[in-house]
């Protein structure tokens, strides 16, 4: 029995200026984003852990390597970690989305054609690289405890494909930055161990 420990990244800038970045290179974390990777990677020091992987995004990479360098473990990039791909939406605040598109999170977990058509990458492609990560996981390190470093929509794929989730509770789950989500697995089948696991200084906070 092991574990497949999903890690958003820390804060990033784009987290602070309301921007929706996909995947748009050069968006650092902020300084509050590498103390709360810090923090993370010190969580992650009790847990026995083997792997880490790590989406390819500046802000995932870079909280993996705080996370890997405090447990001395080395860092493997994986595209099926990426970010959404958010089409036309790419560099857009996210206020101004909502005013000319609606709410264009809801369309994403509804699975509307207008998703697609602006070019963003659907919610069931989402959940179908996040399982085959986890899938090849699960076959390269049986019974050990590996660190998916990701963003916040591939860890919402996992928890839907193992809960009932309606697009509304998928829209108001916030997977805070720098956060745990612990997924125990057992012969395939997976239990929610842990859900927002958080340095405990961080509970006081906003997020």
């Amino acid at each position: 029995m092991g574990q497949v420990i999903f890690l958003r990244h820390g804060q990033a800038k784009n987290n602070t200026e309301r921007i929706l970045a996909g995947r748009t290179e050069g968006i650092p974390l902020t300084e509050r984003g590498v103390q709360q990777a810090e923090h993370t990677a010190q969580l992650l020091e009790h847990m026995n852990i083997s792997a880490i992987y790590s989406s390819p995004i500046q802000r995932a990479k870079h909280t993996a390597e705080i996370v890997g360098n405090h447990n001395s473990i080395d860092v493997q990039i994986d595209d099926r970690l990426i970010e959404l791909d958010m089409g036309k939406f790419t560099g857009m605040p996210y206020d101004e989305i909502f005013n000319s598109h609606g709410n264009v999170f809801m369309k994403f977990y509804n699975g509307e054609l207008e998703i697609a058509h602006n070019g963003v990458e659907t919610f069931s492609e989402v959940k179908k690289r996040v399982n085959s990560i986890v899938e090849h996981v699960l076959e390269k390190h049986p019974n050990e405890n590996v660190v998916l470093v990701t963003h916040m929509d591939p860890i919402k794929a996992m928890l839907s494909s193992i809960f009932e989730l309606t697009p509304t509770a998928l829209f108001e789950l916030i997977i805070a930055n720098a956060s745990l989500n612990i997924f125990r697995e057992n012969d395939r089948k997976f239990s929610l161990s842990g859900l927002n696991v958080m340095h405990p200084s961080r509970f006081d906070q906003t997020w």
